[in-house]
């Protein structure tokens, strides 16, 4: 049996070098007109919650409706979609480039509150709107509750409960 000596860093130089191999592949495998296209395209989101509905809005400027696939199954809502760079002008007469390009894909998992039958969805001026009705029985209910008792006047009082 060999004796070798221990080597604290062996397992970090070991990760390195196979982070800097999986870089390098990657970096050889795209073209150079495709660099400025691979930077991550997450579109942001806003989420809420009325007694009636969940709504989400995703900015997606610069997008066609045909562009964007929206999917709900087994309480995962999906939304996909690329973005291209669009080769107008030569790349070398560009001073900057901030805008970010590519595919995108965002999931969100949905209550089972939500009617799959009454999600609508709605594109205007760059922004998805997703609109996810909820179900009759998930609804806030209006229960009339009768009060009575010694010294008290029987009366009504209004109480609202989430069924």
């Amino acid at each position: 049996m060999a004796i070798t000596r221990w080597d604290p860093f062996r397992d970090v130089l070991a990760l390195q070098n196979r982070m800097n191999s999986l870089f390098q592949d990657y970096n050889r495998s795209q073209s150079e007109g495709d660099a400025l296209t691979t930077a991550a395209f997450v579109p942001p989101v806003d989420i809420y919650e009325d007694e009636h509905k969940i709504v989400l809005k995703l900015e997606v400027p610069g997008m066609k409706e045909d562009e964007l696939d929206i999917q709900l199954e087994n309480n995962v809502l999906t939304v996909r979609g690329e973005r291209k760079f669009e080769k107008e002008e030569k790349e070398e007469n560009f001073h900057r480039i901030e805008r970010r390009y590519g595919s995108f894909y965002r999931s969100f998992t949905i209550p089972n509150t939500v009617n799959p039958e009454g999600v609508k969805a709605n594109y205007d001026a760059g922004v998805l709107k997703i609109e996810l009705e909820k179900r009759a029985e998930a609804k806030p209910k209006q229960i009339k509750v009768a009060v009575s008792g010694p010294g008290l006047e029987a009366g009504k009082k209004d109480v609202k409960t989430a069924a």
